[in-house]
């Protein structure tokens, strides 16, 4: 289809004519009857709209720059053409392809079962009636090697392929296992609890006698378990001094504070649905690790996604506008000092974000979870921010937040950023190639409560500033019991007419030049025989406490000498101790 107009003049009637042969095509292939995504530049392909408002949008906005392929409105692109719409297989089109629910694609995308045709069954079975498998039976023939036996893996896929193929009831256009995705999900939406849903099962039982229905909550979740994607469960001390982790797993106290790593409850209290009917002891503080490497290693293995990845380097206009992270100078100054990493336009770069909600709406600052997400930025800038992008890395307890004790529950996420840095094998569908994939973390965006806990620098006080550092400019103000902080004519030219108002300011003329700001690696060197300890029992040091009551302190004078900078910080931080190949790497996120 030529598209030519899509350059032309919004005004002029060949693109007029053109973007009504878009809607044209849009709405022919449109999951929805009467609305689309608008591909407007200010909607972005997010919002849905019908046909006279999308039609609007395009002739006063126009489109997304660089939006030539339509594959948010049913074009295929070459890559899931060549691997879903097949002779023989009865998709006869892309319209029917984006309709219908793809179960075996994505069971194949999970398992890395990857083929030119889309065989349900391995290549060696032949129909029989000796294994029925969802209605579809087959028998094992000869083989070239004898005896071989399908790994694990092999068989969890097959077994899903079977539930897969099972029908709800006869003749239902559900089948077993999508009624129980789609159960499990609206659970996951509304917020309901394992036994509401399992008492939502019996009801459907009972109404539905003739539906092949799980039993129990516990049952629907072994049925969709095996499509990976889970998440571990470690234990940690109450009082967030460590986790029973890596050589500490089979540890029963906390070796800091002393507290149990139970707590004292009746076996008939214990939740049998997730600490097992034989345990009668239950952890006082679990957190949820969801293993990064599986996720990521899952983005090329999907050919729904595998495309998306390198978008920043095979896509991306480059023209000196800052439209995604790969504009910026910290991407690209990136890449200069690591060129072995960004020689591979598949590795990843992933931003880390943290902070702290109550869950259950309740509204109260009784208690605090905190969840740590991850943002892979490979991705388009319209997808890469969207929530289904988002990589879940952890979920922290509360009751109380982790405050500085944060980098206890790091640990598990900056070891697989170790392995992810020196490289995991993963396959490249597209490309049907293995590789070593290797990640990096950019920088983190959180406030400035949970920047000071993930830095190390406390960004209360007199000391606020994490750029001056030391020489950060401020003021006691006595009537209001509170810090404020000035100077910031320091970072204007030395001849700017500004600094020499003084009615219109602080009364005072601004000499100073601006304050050079401490970078990672000097940061490191400072703190590298700096002993910090963990958990919220521990009393902090002397050096805090005095730093505390000399900041507080009325009389104190205005024009103290600057502090020694390695006295301020709070602790090392995990991204400075947990080195990976350079000390410029995790430096270079903090400052």
């Amino acid at each position: 289809m030529d598209r030519t107009w899509m350059n032309f003049s919004r005004a002029s009637n060949e693109y007029q004519n053109g973007v009504q042969s878009f809607l044209d095509f849009a709405f022919h292939n449109s999951s929805q009857e009467n609305m689309i995504l608008c591909p407007c530049k200010k909607c972005g392909n997010i919002y849905w709209h019908y046909r006279e408002v999308v039609y609007e949008h395009l002739i006063v906005d126009g489109f997304i720059r660089g939006y030539k392929k339509w594959i948010f409105h049913g074009e295929c692109t070459p890559s899931e053409a060549s691997s879903t719409i097949n002779p023989g297989y009865p998709y006869s089109g892309y319209r029917q392809y984006v309709r219908e629910d793809d179960r075996e694609g994505v069971m194949r995308d999970a398992f890395n079962m990857q083929s030119e045709s889309f065989q349900s069954f391995p290549p060696n079975y032949v129909a029989s009636d000796d294994y029925n498998i969802g209605g579809n039976t087959f028998m094992e023939t000869r083989r070239s090697v004898p005896d071989e036996q399908p790994n694990e893996e092999a068989v969890k896929f097959y077994t899903l392929l079977g539930e897969m193929n099972e029908e709800l009831y006869e003749g239902s256009k559900f089948l077993k296992m999508s009624f129980c995705i789609r159960l499990f999900h609206l659970k996951c939406l509304g917020g309901w609890t394992g036994n509401s849903l399992t008492m939502l099962l019996e009801l459907l039982r009972e109404m539905f006698p003739i539906t092949k229905i799980s039993q129990s909550c516990k049952d629907m979740k072994k049925v969709i378990k095996d499509l990976g994607l889970g998440y571990n469960k470690i234990h940690s001390c109450p009082n967030d001094c460590m986790l029973y982790w890596g050589d500490r797993r089979n540890q029963q106290s906390c070796h800091i504070c002393g507290k149990s790593r139970w707590m004292n409850r009746d076996a008939e209290d214990v939740n049998e649905d997730e600490y097992g009917p034989q345990s009668i002891r239950k952890p006082n503080k679990i957190l949820r690790y969801f293993p990064l490497i599986p996720r990521l290693q899952k983005l090329f293995m999907s050919s729904k996604t595998v495309e998306f990845m390198t978008w920043h380097h095979d896509q991306r206009m480059d023209d000196g506008l800052l439209r995604h992270p790969a504009d910026s100078l910290a991407w690209k100054s990136f890449d200069n000092k690591f060129p072995s990493f960004a020689s591979d336009p598949r590795s990843v770069r992933l931003g880390l974000a943290s902070d702290g909600f109550n869950p259950f709406k309740i509204m109260s600052t009784s208690y605090s979870t905190w969840p740590v997400v991850l943002v892979p930025y490979n991705l388009p800038p319209w997808l890469c921010m969207k929530q289904s992008s988002l990589i879940l890395s952890m979920i922290i307890p509360g009751e109380k937040g982790p405050g500085n004790d944060i980098d206890i529950y790091l640990q598990p996420l900056i070891e697989e950023l170790k392995q992810l840095w020196a490289g995991v094998e993963t396959y490249d569908v597209l490309r049907k190639e293995n590789f070593y994939l290797r990640a990096a973390l950019l920088w983190t965006i959180n406030d400035f409560p949970t920047y000071a806990n993930l830095s190390g620098w406390s960004t209360r006080g007199r000391y606020a500033c994490p750029c001056c550092a030391a020489q950060t400019y401020s003021q006691w103000l006595y009537n209001r019991k509170k810090f404020c902080y000035m100077g910031h004519h320091r970072w204007l030219d030395e001849n700017h007419s500004y600094r020499f108002q003084r009615a219109l300011f602080d009364g005072t003329e601004e000499l100073k030049k601006a304050p050079e700001q401490t970078i990672g690696s000097e940061i490191l060197f400072m703190l590298k025989d700096m002993d910090f300890s963990y958990g919220k029992l521990n009393p902090p040091s002397n050096r805090q406490t005095n730093r505390r009551s000399r900041d507080e302190s009325d009389d104190e004078s205005d024009e103290e000498d600057d502090p020694n900078e390695v006295d301020l910080w709070k602790k090392r931080s995990i991204f400075l101790s947990c080195l990976i190949g350079s000390i410029t790497y995790y430096a270079t996120i903090l400052m």
